[in-house]
């Protein structure tokens, strides 16, 4: 495994800017629903923050093919296993539990049995809203060491091409045209590679990516607004994590980060690797903190005037509040393996 990329600057960067924009998804969740309940302006900057954060998740599966396809030495399955997949695995069965607890008793109808069947439903139903993550990314480890033997044996050309047919793929896929293809195993698999390869190098056409990923951008933002005019309400179809767009954005993301990250201040770069070494647990506890907002309904967004305002503000104070509880638990043998 090439050890050295592994502590390189930009992918602490972009753990640290996923991690606050899946909480900005988390965050504006509930105020998506609301048309027509508050003031147009306000739900649609809920809205269209949302349309601009979704790059979220695919970054974090750039970021494993960034890291995890450097394997070049001979393939050791029980390391694999116990210091990749179990390392993954068992903290989100714990949190799987932790999570169907708190649902089974939450409100007035909570009850032990309540609990016992969101456990039995969790084969295909996550316990908690943001670990159907793990459905799709667990899966994917069983594939990567395949992957890294296979684009190491493929010439420079051969993975652009490969590269090429996925993002035909992920346009089929959001214009929603039938074919085997489209499965989450096969869409998600793209984005490891194509880590892998902005990781590795620099491509010719950088400034386009740069162009396609702004284009993308403002379409999202265009086409939400305009979408959910005609369907009179929130609409997804830009949102997608396997569509053309979101590629072109994560893509972007990715290359301004590594082409930039090191102009960040010196000061703020040990902070920033700091809190990077903790996004993965940021990102399993966060909802915790995001329950007595919630609860609170649309007060707590009222209080800043206005939600361009407020979801930014309240994203911050939930990641630094998930930063101190997961450095909390790290701290402890006994709850340290819950935030690896």
């Amino acid at each position: 495994m090439n050890q050295t990329l592994r502590h390189v600057f930009y992918i602490d960067v972009l753990r640290c800017l996923a991690a606050l924009a899946v909480i900005a998804i988390h965050v504006l969740g509930p105020l998506r629903e609301l048309y027509n309940v508050i003031p147009l302006h306000q739900w649609l900057a809920a809205v269209e923050i949302n349309a601009l954060m979704r790059w979220a998740v695919p970054i974090f599966i750039m970021i494993s093919g960034a890291l995890l396809l450097q394997e070049q030495q001979p393939f050791n399955l029980q390391h694999y296993l116990t210091r990749r997949v179990v390392k993954v695995v068992i903290p989100f069965l714990a949190w799987s539990v932790i999570y169907a607890l708190i649902a089974g008793y939450s409100g007035q109808n909570g009850s032990f049995t309540q609990f016992i069947t969101i456990i039995e439903n969790a084969n295909n139903e996550p316990t908690w809203y943001h670990l159907w993550f793990f459905y799709d990314f667990i899966p994917l480890y069983f594939i990567i060491p395949l992957l890294a033997l296979m684009i190491h044996k493929l010439g420079h050309e051969r993975i652009k091409l490969l590269i090429t047919g996925w993002l035909l793929l992920t346009l089929v896929n959001w214009l929603n045209i039938e074919t085997p293809l489209r499965v989450n195993i096969v869409l998600y698999s793209g984005y490891l590679i194509f880590g892998w390869y902005l990781a590795n190098h620099t491509p010719i056409h950088t400034r386009w990516l740069i162009v396609g990923g702004l284009l993308a951008a403002a379409t999202n933002l265009v086409g939400s607004w305009y979408w959910s005019m005609l369907k009179d309400g929130y609409s997804s179809f830009f949102m997608g994590y396997k569509t053309l767009n979101t590629v072109l954005i994560a893509g972007m993301i990715f290359t301004l980060c590594k082409q930039y990250s090191e102009q960040i201040p010196l000061y703020l770069k040990p902070v920033i690797a700091h809190l990077a070494r903790y996004s993965l647990g940021i990102y399993l506890l966060h909802p915790i903190i995001l329950i007595p907002i919630r609860d609170l309904n649309n007060g707590v967004y009222d209080w800043f005037g206005h939600n361009i305002v407020a979801i930014p503000f309240i994203t911050c104070i939930v990641f630094i509040l998930s930063y101190g509880a997961t450095r909390l638990l790290s701290s402890w043998n006994v709850t340290r393996w819950l935030v690896p």
